[in-house]
């Protein structure tokens, strides 16, 4: 038993520890402020196709978090394999990034990476896909895309765009700007949705990259999605999904659920990645 003197030096320690405890909850609290959790919603369907070609992946590093999606092209072989390369590479280099000064620099170095990989793994077969990457650094935004997924910022409520789609209509639009062809021509081109650079490709450009970071602001939620997305739902479908007050992974597979209920017969793959700080 304690000695009856021995509890105002107990009810003291007790009193001590309960004010530590506090002061490193707050500290906690503060540390989560400064650096909000990167929240991740994802979600895909297989559509009616005989083969998932979308490929994803992400990762947090101390430079970052980075998201990766890749569309296989699946009107050619080995979309998958293609798909799975691109997004493997760009993980893998993410990961060896030393120094976040170096970002930019990564997409590059890794879209040139992942399109000599793909290559050398199809020998000389026919395959490819596209890629749209983003890094979330602090506040910031550092992507890079090439092909036709997209990444979109949603805020208060509309789509800000970020990377342009290489397609052939981008083409046609330079052309019917110079006079060559009519509007009509160019909006009517059977071919115009065609990909005129992608990975896998020999003929490979550059990948995009933002000159740079894109700014983000409180509320905003970073949308990273393969066409079987975009091509399914309006933007006003999408719009009422991610303007609820709901998790990033539950906003994904709301949307996920949307495309596949319209039941599209020729419904392609879908793949959809959101991002958001935990505010």
């Amino acid at each position: 038993m304690f000695q009856q003197g021995a509890i105002p030096y107990l009810v003291v320690l007790g009193v001590i520890i309960a004010i530590t405890l506090l002061f490193r909850l707050r500290a906690a609290l503060i540390r989560q402020e400064k650096n909000p959790v990167i929240q991740i919603g994802n979600g895909q369907t297989i559509g009616r196709r005989e083969e998932q070609d979308d490929y994803f992946s992400t990762a947090t590093s101390s430079h970052g978090t980075i998201a990766v999606l890749a569309d296989g092209i699946s009107g050619l072989a080995n979309g998958r394999l293609a798909s799975t390369l691109a997004v493997t590479t760009f993980i893998r280099e993410f990961t060896k990034l030393d120094n976040p000064k170096h970002t930019s620099l990564f997409f590059s170095r890794a879209a040139s990476l992942a399109n000599s990989e793909i290559l050398q793994a199809l020998r000389g077969s026919r395959g490819g896909t596209t890629l749209v990457a983003g890094v979330i650094v602090e506040d910031k935004l550092y992507w890079g895309a090439v092909g036709d997924s997209i990444i979109t910022v949603f805020r208060n409520g509309e789509f800000i765009p970020i990377n342009q789609k290489d397609i052939y209509e981008s083409v046609l639009e330079a052309r019917f700007l110079s006079g060559e062809i009519t509007k009509d021509e160019a909006l009517e081109h059977p071919q115009k949705k065609q990909l005129i650079n992608y990975l896998g490709y020999e003929s490979f450009q550059n990948i995009e990259i933002g000159r740079e970071p894109f700014p983000l602001e409180k509320g905003d939620k970073v949308i990273l999605c393969s066409d079987g997305v975009y091509d399914t739902l309006t933007e006003m479908e999408l719009e009422q999904i991610l303007f609820q007050n709901i998790a990033a992974h539950d906003a994904a597979d709301q949307i996920i659920e949307a495309v596949e209920s319209k039941q599209k017969a020729n419904q392609d793959n879908a793949t959809i990645l959101i991002l958001e700080k935990g505010w």
